[in-house]
């Protein structure tokens, strides 16, 4: 897997101040994607443990509250094993730092389905995440007014309630981000 940047302060890709790792790779091609250079794989850098280990140091500091996954797609079957094992490691050092991600695939439809990558894997993946804003970025429906999304068919999950209550549960906080640990 290859990353196309990581941002050590970001303030705009979930509450509060956050690492967020945008991967490589994404076969959705949304039309007006923010970030059409990271569509192709093999741009940017490799994603090796002393990323994950920078990773790690930048998400130190009792300020940070999280780590946020986008891309590029997290989801896609070839950039999920490496996430994976980085949020192994960040809720091993981490546990209370939250996790966010973001991808145009559907939580239900998509990824619990197992129609993407491997279903154990992606069930890994998911195990980590406290939210997942889901759906594809459509240039119809962006809307410059939305928290934490670009287009208003996207979804901000609570992924915990989700997964215990076996249906989508949005995330209570999207309106008010104070609450969200």
């Amino acid at each position: 897997m290859n990353y196309a940047t990581i941002k050590n302060c970001d303030i705009a890709n979930g509450p509060g101040v956050r690492v967020s790792l945008f991967v490589s790779g994404c076969t959705h091609r949304c039309k007006g994607c923010f970030n059409e250079v990271a569509w192709d794989f093999a741009y940017g850098e490799p994603f090796t443990q002393e990323t994950v280990d920078s990773i790690l140091a930048m998400l130190a500091p009792a300020y940070i509250r999280g780590l946020t996954l986008l891309g590029g797609e997290p989801f896609e079957p070839q950039n999920q094993g490496p996430i994976v094992e980085l949020l192994r490691q960040v809720k091993a050092k981490y546990p209370s730092k939250s996790i966010w991600a973001f991808s145009g695939y559907l939580f239900d439809r998509d990824l619990l389905a197992g129609k993407v990558g491997d279903p154990a894997v992606t069930k890994e993946f998911l195990s980590y995440l406290d939210v997942l804003v889901d759906g594809p970025f459509v240039e119809a429906k962006k809307n410059l007014m939305l928290r934490f999304r670009g287009s208003s068919n996207q979804r901000i999950i609570d992924v915990p309630a989700s997964l215990r209550q076996g249906e989508v549960v949005l995330w209570e906080g999207w309106q008010n981000t104070r609450g969200m640990q």
